[in-house]
């Protein structure tokens, strides 16, 4: 269960991505706006580094359950 639901960790995400943004109002190019949204998905990857419990489990279970839509 904590892995199918995901919605507060994209709602994380997006905040993250928000908090980095929101100081500009516009933004000179399309490229500033990839390096800053790049930025902002760096930081919170360094956060997000604990694996998951019980992982190969899971995935075994998705595996038996989702055999024809995971591709591995």
């Amino acid at each position: 269960r904590k892995i199918i639901y995901t919605t507060n960790l994209i709602e994380n995400l997006n905040g993250k991505i928000r908090k980095y943004t929101k100081n500009k109002m516009s933004f000179p190019t399309d490229e500033a706006v990839l390096k800053s949204v790049y930025l902002a998905l760096r930081e919170a990857t360094k956060k997000r580094s604990m694996p998951i419990r019980n992982w190969g489990v899971v995935l075994n279970q998705f595996t038996l359950l989702f055999e024809k839509r995971l591709r591995l």
